[in-house]
């Protein structure tokens, strides 16, 4: 019995262990079963530098609306200044007509009575004022010009002459019943004429020339008041 135990040991294959060099060769378990996953990754910055994107989002837009506001506000402005100007120059202007219309009646002639004015286009008063007041002027350049009565000397007669249209003409024509635009010209040529005439003999000594400037200043007066170049354009 021993003996066949033996024999049987002997023959018997001894199976070996697997070394750890042929286990390496074949992949582990977990290799063959790769585990799938979500990876979440949440940084500061990030978070932080969208933060600032949207402040500088913020700033751009309030200070666009800011711009907004303040170009709206600069045309307000400017549209209330340039109402303002364009109130104030007829305001002026009325006020100065009424000065001038003031000062004026209170040397122009005036009828005797509280009646209508009886020189009105058409009847012989009415005439009678035109032909003085453009007669007057004819003479006062005679007198200025030194063609009657000459001296060499400055007189009584050329100083009338150069006063003329101050003295006759303007009177004479605004005593007619004329136009509200044509006695609105006559009341500032009123105050006008003194001026020049006391202003331009400080630069230039010469009846002639004071009394060529009256006569430019009427024709323009009249030009500009009754609408003579708008007419003729």
């Amino acid at each position: 019995m021993n003996t066949i135990s033996s024999t049987c040991l002997c023959n018997a294959r001894i199976l070996k262990s697997p070394s750890i060099s042929s286990v390496r060769r074949y992949p582990a378990t977990k290799n063959f079963f790769p585990r799938k996953g979500f990876r979440i990754r949440a940084s500061s910055n990030e978070v932080d530098t969208k933060t600032e994107e949207n402040r500088e989002k913020d700033v751009q837009e309030a200070s666009r609306v800011n711009m907004v506001e303040i170009q709206e506000q600069g045309i307000a402005g400017v549209s209330k200044i340039s109402v303002g100007a364009t109130s104030t120059g007829p305001a002026l202007d009325k006020d100065l007509k009424k000065v001038v219309q003031k000062t004026a009646a209170t040397f122009a002639p005036r009828a005797s009575t509280a009646t209508k004015n009886p020189a009105v286009p058409g009847t012989v008063l009415y005439s009678v004022f035109e032909v003085q007041g453009y007669a007057s002027m004819l003479l006062g350049g005679v007198l200025s010009f030194n063609l009657i009565f000459p001296s060499n000397e400055p007189d009584i007669w050329r100083l009338m002459g150069m006063w003329s249209i101050w003295m006759f003409t303007i009177p004479s024509l605004r005593a007619r019943d004329c136009s509200k635009n044509e006695k609105e010209a006559l009341n500032y040529l009123f105050l006008l004429i003194p001026l020049l005439n006391v202003i331009i003999p400080f630069f230039w000594k010469s009846f002639a020339v004071v009394w060529s400037a009256d006569t430019v200043a009427f024709f323009g007066m009249y030009a500009w008041k009754l609408g003579w170049l708008q007419q003729r354009e």
